[in-house]
């Protein structure tokens, strides 16, 4: 006799899930490839997949689309062991963990507007961390206020997505909600 364990994911969730992780690693291929508005800058719309995951099915489930998206990316990229990709990682590990801790303590209490900001903020701050822990040099803390304003904006613009994108799939029953037929009965407000 086996003891029990932590119940299994219901089939359709890890359909959703896998679903999840190929929309934030072709977002992530798509963005690594675009023109970049900084040398170090990417926009972060693959991040809408990992705040999705968070939202809908809690923090390991953002962690395995984290983590497919930054291993399965970084082989892509061919960077997988590099200095970027070992910062990217970090960071990806730091801003999860600022988003799913108000999920856990603060339930209801911030959007996912709210969520990715902060963990766009915890992103920038932690990549000059690691930046710094690589490189050696206090100087990288100068572009402390650069790296906030532009992770303010790219989080923002990030939770916006993920905001309309959870509506939608809200509304369609697609995330594990009665759809929203038109008869009386509003879909549940993210």
């Amino acid at each position: 006799m086996r003891p029990p364990g932590p119940a299994a994911p219901p089939p359709v969730q890890v359909v959703r899930l896998g679903l999840l992780c190929g929309v934030g690693l072709a977002l992530y291929v798509l963005e690594a490839a675009a023109p970049r508005p900084l040398p170090w800058m990417k926009l972060g719309l693959s991040n809408v997949a990992v705040l999705l995951a968070l939202v809908l099915y809690g923090p390991l489930a953002g962690l395995a689309v984290a983590a497919s998206k930054v291993l399965v990316g970084g082989l892509l990229s061919g960077a997988l062991a590099g200095p970027a990709s070992v910062i990217g990682g970090g960071a990806t590990a730091a801003s999860l963990v600022a988003m799913s801790l108000p999920r856990r303590w603060l339930p209801g209490m911030l959007s996912p507007v709210g969520l990715s900001l902060l963990g766009a903020v915890a992103h920038q701050v932690s990549q000059l961390v690691l930046a710094r822990v690589y490189l050696a040099h206090g100087g990288l803390y100068a572009l402390l206020p650069l790296f906030l304003v532009t992770g303010l904006l790219s989080g923002g613009l990030t939770g916006l997505v993920a905001l309309g994108a959870l509506r939608r799939l809200l509304r369609m029953g697609a995330a594990g909600a009665p759809p929203d037929r038109g008869r009386g009965g509003a879909a549940p407000r993210p």
